[in-house]
């Protein structure tokens, strides 16, 4: 009977003991998570402050919570009395294999964080990187798609283009065009270059500052050749490139220039 009595005894004390450690664990985890709550608040906070972008925002917000969320488990399975250095060890060691396995995977996650952070380009700007050029469509978490002109979709993992070289033709609000006409040897420099000089001044697409140049390049085989440049805004690069090709090819003829081509002089010996 004084067993029994002792058997009950104790385990009314381990009753209580189980009881306030189960008590204490569910008081870990609902402050836990309330801390978790704040922190998160705080962490939006910053991220809008700092103008971070929208992806990278909920990409990092997720990464976060669930990191902190992962801590307040843990702490509250500890104060239960379960072990967890074995599990922290076992999670580690799943965690090194599976980062093994995918760290081609990682490495284009890891960049695609980095472009969406640092932003090198944005959508709808024009790059050429990895060996391809296009419009960028989307930034995605592990790649990035561009748009060709003619209309295909090239996909290109973060990782390069994080780490690569690339060119972003869209990052300034002015270019500078360019253009190589040649004339024949015979034919007027100067009055070539006022007619070009003209219609250069015609277009209203042609900014004023910086100064462009109309100038003698080289003298090749056949033809002088002359180079111009001008200073556009972006969007109008490409029109005003040829529009002006148009009308100088025009202008040249109605004036009587010349615009050589390569020919070859064949003499036959009897």
């Amino acid at each position: 009977m004084r067993e029994f009595e002792g058997m009950l005894d104790a385990l009314k004390v381990n009753a209580f003991e189980w009881a306030k450690q189960i008590v204490l664990a569910i008081v870990i985890f609902w402050i836990g998570m309330r801390v978790v709550k704040v922190m998160m608040r705080a962490v939006t906070k910053a991220l809008a402050l700092r103008d971070v972008d929208a992806s990278l925002t909920t990409f990092l917000q997720s990464l976060l919570k669930i990191a902190l969320q992962a801590v307040v488990v843990i702490a509250t399975i500890n104060q239960l009395g379960v072990e967890t250095t074995s599990i922290v060890a076992i999670l580690g060691a799943a965690g090194l294999a599976v980062g093994m396995a995918l760290s081609g995977t990682l490495q284009n996650f890891a960049g695609g964080a980095m472009i969406l952070m640092f932003k090198p380009f944005k959508v709808g700007d024009f790059i050429e990187a990895q060996g391809y050029s296009g419009t960028v469509k989307s930034i995605q978490i592990f790649t990035t798609i561009l748009t060709t002109p003619d209309n295909k979709q090239i996909v290109i993992p973060n990782g390069g283009l994080s780490n690569g070289s690339l060119i972003n033709y869209s990052a300034e609000t002015t270019r500078r065009q360019e253009w190589t006409f040649g004339i024949g040897y015979g034919d007027d420099v100067e009055k070539a270059k006022s007619i070009i000089k003209n219609i250069i001044a015609a277009d209203e697409r042609v900014l004023k500052e910086p100064e462009g140049l109309i100038e003698i390049s080289a003298l090749a085989d056949s033809s002088v050749h002359i180079v111009v440049r001008a200073w556009v805004a972006s969007e109008n690069f490409w029109a005003l490139y040829y529009s002006v090709t148009t009308e100088v090819y025009k202008a040249f003829n109605a004036e009587g220039i010349s615009i050589p081509f390569p020919q070859m002089d064949v003499h036959l010996q009897k």
